[in-house]
């Protein structure tokens, strides 16, 4: 078994599909994953991952970078908080927002934060989902590390949290209502309509560029007119005009208007 036939099988077996991954990229971290348990090939590697929960575990948290902390960016989400949110709350009084790839919770928590304390007015809530059935376990349960809220002012600290007698803190459920989680596969599943923002950070830099391509025209369609889609502090939207979008900031892309008859492509 070479490595596309690794790729094809965990595809069927498990309905993750790696091929829309950068190859070199991928690779690497699998054959990390593989040489750490001392397998030597993908046959052994595949028949591991289907007989050890542990493994298979294991493998779909590295593969799919379940690494998140709270308002990651600080100075990011700075701009979300004093002008991308200010503007969308100033023509509604609800919002509905996608929280995609949403890893451990950290990032639409810290969303929900923002709201709760600087748009009292503004009823909403967020979608957020991920790939990942065990970290959205870990998710809902709300309990992170002090590694995890570094980037939490003190203020917000006390507010939001509640820190037990080990040194976890757990989310306050003033937090937790606004926010549902969901499993939900980017490169296979229907995406929802009807958002006022799209939040997919640091996760397109691990997708082939016809991938990118399928995600931002769907994230395009799942907004309404006016709505942002904010992505990662690594990541740029180069072509963002044939999407459909205008650029706000390096981080944020708005929809300006319906668009124009466009390219739909497939995953493949």
């Amino acid at each position: 078994m070479d490595f596309s036939d690794f790729i094809a099988v965990v595809h069927k077996q498990f309905g993750l599909n790696l091929g829309a991954y950068k190859e070199k990229q991928l690779k690497r971290r699998i054959d990390n994953l593989r040489c750490s348990v001392g397998v030597d090939n993908y046959k052994e590697y595949f028949a591991l991952l289907c007989t050890d929960p542990v493994q298979r575990a294991k493998f779909f948290d590295k593969i799919t970078i379940n690494v998140s902390e709270f308002f990651r960016n600080s100075d990011i989400f700075q701009a979300l908080e004093k002008i991308i949110l200010p503007e969308l709350c100033s023509s509604r009084r609800k919002l509905k927002i996608w929280s995609a790839a949403c890893s451990n919770g950290a990032e639409p928590y810290s969303i929900a934060i923002i709201l709760n304390d600087g748009f009292p007015g503004i009823s909403y809530k967020i979608d957020a989902t991920d790939i990942d059935s065990n970290i959205l376990a870990a998710a809902r349960v709300g309990v992170y590390d002090e590694k995890a809220v570094k980037g939490v002012s003190k203020a917000r600290l006390q507010k939001y949290f509640v820190r037990d007698n080990k040194g976890f803190y757990r989310v306050t459920p003033e937090v937790k209502r606004h926010v549902v989680f969901s499993r939900h596969d980017l490169l296979g599943d229907k995406f929802k309509k009807g958002y006022d923002l799209i939040v997919c950070r640091n996760v397109m830099i691990y997708f082939t560029r016809q991938t990118q391509e399928i995600l931002y025209r769907k994230m395009y369609d799942s907004l309404v007119n006016g709505g942002v889609l904010f992505i990662g502090a690594t990541e740029n939207i180069i072509q963002y005009k044939d999407y459909g979008f205008e650029k706000v900031s390096h981080w944020f892309y708005r929809k300006s208007c319906p668009q124009q008859e466009v390219r739909h492509l497939e995953v493949r």
